[in-house]
Parts: C-alpha cells; sequence; structure tokens
C-alpha cells in the first residue's frame, strides 16, 4: 500500500499544499514548530479520521477558516482509491471513490497506517484507556466489523449510564436494564474475542520482534486483562455473551449504586511484560521505548497477515530518540518494504542508517518544498 498524493486545503497551518510521492522513504525536514508533524498527522487522519494529537476536530481547521480539507490518491496491489475527509464545524463528511460514506466503518481502510510518535510511550507508561484507544485504532483498519460493534456497544453504554442517572432505581425497572445488558452482551462479545485474536496474534510477532532487537536479553508478553478472568478462558462469541450478561446482573446492584456501569469492554486492559515483570511498574524508560517500538514494528507484520498489504509507516521524531542500533534495526524491517514518512530536523543522525534514496521535502513556515 502507498499514498501517492497528498491534498491539504486549510489544514492547521497550510493554506494549500500539493504533494507527490515518488519512493518508498521520504522525509519532511525543518526546524521545530514549522509544520512537520501537521503534515505527518495529517496523513494518520486521512486513514483514521482521528488523530494521536487531539480529540477536538476544530484544531484541524485552520485559522479564521470554517472547514479543513485532506485528500489522497491511494495504490494498493488491486487497484487506486481516492479518499477525502472534510472536516467542519458540523462535523466530519468522509467520501471513498468520491462517493460519501455514511458510516466510518465503510470508510476505513482504504489506508493503513501505522504511526509511532513519542506520545507513544503512553501506551505503556499511560491509563488503561490509552491502550484500549490503541487496541480499537489498530483493530478497526483491518476489521470495519469491529468499529461498527465498538460504535454501537459505546451507544448501549451511554444510554444505560443514562438510565442509571436519571432516577433511583427499583426492582421494576429490571426489565429495561435486562434490555440493555442483552445488548451490551451482544456487543461486547464480539469486541472481547475479536480483542483476544488481536493480542494472541500481536504478541507472537511482538516476542520474536523484541527478542532480537534487545539482543537476545528481554521476552516480551502481552495479556488481556478483561473485567472478568472467567471471560478468557471463553472462545465462543455466543459463550463470552452469555457469561457477560450473567456478570452484568450480578454487579447490577453496585451499578445502580455508582450510576455507572462498572464492568465490561470499556474497563479492559493490555498488560505488557518483559522478562515477567509489568514494564508500566518496572521497566526503564529504555524498556518502554523498546517495548513500544517492538509493538509497533510488530504491527506493521500484523496488517500484512491480515489485509495482504503492509501499511504506511508514519516515524514523528522518533529517530533521534533511538540509539544507532535501533535505527539500523528499524531502517531493516522497513526499507524496500514499507513506504515510509519520517519527520526530523536534521539528516545527520539518519543518513549513515539509510540505503535507499529518500525523497526530501523541506518544511517551513506552513510551506513545503521538494528537493531535487
Amino acid at each position: 500500500m502507498r499514498l501517492e498524493q497528498l491534498k491539504l486545503t486549510n489544514y492547521r497551518n497550510y493554506h494549500k499544499v500539493s504533494l507527490s510521492f515518488p519512493k518508498q522513504l521520504n522525509l519532511f525536514i525543518g526546524n521545530n514548530a514549522q509544520g512537520k508533524t501537521n503534515l505527518l498527522e495529517s496523513i494518520a487522519v486521512l486513514a483514521l479520521t482521528k488523530s494521536h494529537r487531539t480529540h477536538r476536530d476544530k484544531e484541524f481547521i485552520r485559522h479564521k477558516e470554517v472547514f479543513a480539507k485532506i485528500q489522497g490518491e491511494v495504490a494498493n496491489k488491486d487497484a487506486h482509491t481516492s479518499l477525502e475527509l472534510v472536516i467542519s464545524n458540523k462535523g466530519k463528511k468522509a467520501k471513498r471513490n468520491h462517493l460519501e460514506q455514511p458510516k466510518l466503518s465503510q470508510y476505513l481502510g482504504g489506508l493503513n497506517v501505522v504511526l509511532f510518535s513519542p506520545e507513544d510511550l503512553s501506551l505503556i507508561k499511560g491509563s488503561p484507556k490509552e491502550r484500549r484507544q490503541f487496541i480499537n485504532r489498530e483493530i478497526g483498519q483491518m476489521k470495519p466489523s469491529y468499529v461498527y460493534a465498538l460504535s454501537q456497544y459505546q451507544q448501549v453504554l451511554k444510554q444505560r449510564n443514562t438510565y442509571l442517572k436519571q432516577q433511583v432505581l427499583t426492582s421494576e425497572d429490571d426489565v429495561m436494564l435486562d434490555v440493555y445488558d442483552a445488548q451490551l452482551a451482544e456487543y461486547g462479545a464480539q469486541i472481547i474475542a475479536i480483542r483476544k485474536q488481536f493480542i494472541n496474534q500481536l504478541e507472537k510477532m511482538a516476542a520474536t520482534m523484541h527478542w532480537q532487537i534487545s539482543l537476545q536479553k528481554e521476552t516480551l508478553t502481552l495479556a488481556y486483562e478483561s473485567f472478568d478472568t472467567s471471560i478468557l478462558s471463553v472462545e465462543s462469541v455466543k459463550e463470552i455473551e452469555q457469561l457477560m450478561i450473567e456478570k452484568l446482573k450480578q454487579n447490577r446492584f453496585r451499578d445502580i449504586k455508582h450510576r455507572s456501569t462498572l464492568i465490561g469492554p470499556h474497563r479492559d486492559d493490555m498488560l505488557v511484560s518483559l522478562n515477567g515483570l509489568n514494564v508500566h511498574q518496572y521497566g526503564s524508560q529504555g524498556q518502554q521505548r523498546l517495548s513500544v517500538l517492538s509493538l509497533k514494528l510488530s504491527e506493521i507484520e500484523l496488517m500484512k497477515q491480515e489485509t495482504g498489504e503492509y501499511p504506511v509507516l508514519l516515524l514523528d521524531d522518533v529517530m533521534s530518540e533511538l540509539d544507532n542500533e535501533r535505527q539500523m534495526q528499524l531502517m531493516k524491517v522497513i526499507e524496500n518494504k514499507v513506504q515510509t514518512f519520517i519527520t526530523t530536523t536534521t539528516l545527520e543522525h539518519l543518513s549513515h542508517n539509510m540505503e535507499v534514496t529518500p525523497a526530501i521535502f523541506d518544511v517551513k513556515d506552513g510551506n513545503v518544498t521538494e528537493r531535487k
């Protein structure tokens, strides 16, 4: 999979930009606060409809403008795909091959990306919510059905929580809660089953990757931490659904007391360990960074396995964070295989690790110029 063209209109500090990417390796070079990360972010937003930097869509829109537009031309082994995302105060409109998509699940997958940025350390150091967002984002690119199940689950969860908050509940309200529980369990079971499969697959690849880049010193393991351990041993979606209904009913009194749904996949987590120890609690910053790198490199291979195409790799100011040995390992994995976009302030720490000639784009004050 390759991003061949990118056009931006009123996106952050860019008024109008039109770029072509003829090569596998593309470098955005410039001083800080010139717009390099904005370029990289726009590619991620085109793919995911969301940003790793903000949850507020209005931040995408250039100052004093009323909309922002991102357009891209994507080539894969089967066809070309035109993507367009327009962001305004009214929300987002997504088009795939010039046809507006009523559901984001029908838009996703046109461009798959793996993003590695300094903020990704929160994948290890941050809250369970951040790890759930990572899981949701990566699975969503590979399985549109997951996006739909997650959207429906979140909608029912919001309705159930509103119901719990709005009145003092009695036994007569059990019927309504039974309805909500059945819906939560239906979509929640699909989410849990897909997450378990994803983490199992990711672990196999990440363990091998980490063993190599840690120079055979560390064994990485991943574990899905569910709201109830008994769910982890259940395989079929129907069995998970039935078990979830039972757990919701058992927990109902506590939910009523706290006026919130306290169990479900919206509370689940992923545990990352090195040599049996939780990296979040016991790992050094170097071990945490290396663990994230292993996960990101494994995502590339997992997406290839699931979709038949390598994703586009986005590296936002991370090469300078890695020593020469790690840089060489990273470049070895991606060169001649994965189309890659890298932001950097200098070529100095990169040039000795690159075996291919990159396309270089100078970024200054919201202007982008390709070096010839």
